[in-house]
Order: structure tokens, then sequence, then C-alpha cells
């Protein structure tokens, strides 16, 4: 079994990289492999996109190597391959981003991204720190994930869910914040996972064992 962590340059790969080896091999999972060519891509069991920084560069990034966005979206959308988005590779789950400009997204949760904006002025953006999460919905990538469990964010834009039952948990922040989303064979979450300590290795642990 193999886990292909996409490797595009805009995702701080090293810690996700030995947060999924651990659990890789705590849970018997198979191997874990960085990479940017979509023939591995292809064969893979399942997909971690990451991303750091402003959506459009995320996106055209991903969309520059060649075959690689086309590997993803086809091992997802016709394979159905176990996927899972961290910061930015899940808000490229979205209908549209609008941060800078008007972005497309893969469209697979209906939704936008738009710049965070507390009720309270004293909360500055990015949103930067560890947040409890607030489960909405269960679902087997949070299994013994709880209330009250803490995850570590740093973003400036989120996204707004059109679909209730597709928002699994969000933070307050003077205000709702998306923190993971998920349909079918696909969960995404805001904040990283591979920074959020026990939570969030936990889910690492839960979607590498994940069949949907």
């Amino acid at each position: 079994m193999t886990t292909a962590l996409i490797d595009y340059d805009s995702g701080n790969l090293h810690s996700a990289q030995k947060a999924f080896e651990r659990m890789a091999a705590e849970v018997d999972a198979g191997a874990i492999v960085v990479t940017s060519d979509p023939d591995v891509v292809a064969k893979a069991d399942r997909i971690v996109l990451p991303g750091d920084g402003a959506f459009p560069h995320c996106r055209a990034e991903l969309f520059a190597r060649t075959g690689l966005a086309e590997a993803v979206i086809e091992a997802v959308t016709v394979r159905a391959r176990p996927f899972f988005g961290i910061c930015v590779g899940m808000q490229m789950l979205a209908t549209t981003g609008h941060e800078y400009e008007e972005t497309s997204g893969f469209d697979w949760i209906s939704g936008d991204i738009r710049q965070i904006k507390p009720s309270d002025p004293a909360l500055k953006v990015p949103h930067m720190g560890w947040n409890d999460l607030i489960i909405d919905h269960p679902h087997p990538v949070l299994e013994g994930i709880r209330t009250g469990d803490h995850a570590y964010f740093v973003h400036s834009y989120a996204m707004d869910v059109h679909d209730p039952a597709q928002r699994l948990a969000h933070v307050d922040y003077a205000g709702d914040i998306t923190a993971i989303v998920g349909r079918d064979t696909i969960v995404g979450t805001q904040f990283h996972p591979e920074k959020s300590q026990d939570a969030g290795l936990r889910m690492i642990g839960n979607f590498l064992q994940w069949a949907p």
C-alpha cells in the first residue's frame, strides 16, 4: 500500500512526511512516497495534498507540472482513492477562491474561500496558533477526536462551505471558521495535522486506515 504525498513546491513537506511516515509505521499502512510524478500518483492507494501560501499560487504550481493535477483528479474522481487536503490543499477542494483574484478550485466541496474577518477587532489575521475544535459531524477520520481537542492553524482565508453536511468541524475565532471538511472519499483540514500533536497524529493514522 502506498500513500502519495504530492510535491509541488507549495507545502511544508518535511514535517508532513515525518508525521505520515510515523503513523504509517504505527498502523502498518505501507509506504509514504513524496512525489510529483503523475505515474506514481496514478498507482497510489491514497493521496495527500499539502499547501502553504496563497490559493492562486498553489493552484498554478500544481497545474504547472505536466499531468500532475490531472493524475490527482483522476485518482480521486474516477478511482475513488482516499484523499487528504491540508491547509491550502484543503482550500483547493472548494468551488472558488477569492484571494487576490477569483480562482477556480476542484469544486469537490461546494464553497468559497474568503478572507477571515473576526467580529472582535482585537483578534488578528492571520489566524495563527492553537484553537479548540468543535465537531459538527462524526466521520471515520475523526475517530477518537473530540470537541475541545487542539489543532494548529496558520491562515488568513477560510472556507465558507455551502452544504453544512460537508463541514465536519469548525473553530470559534470571533465567528465560525471551517476546520475540517469531507464527503465520500475526500477529507481536508484547514489546520496542519502534522503540527497538531496528538489530535493531528490520530487523524493521520485514521486516514491511513480509512477504507471508504
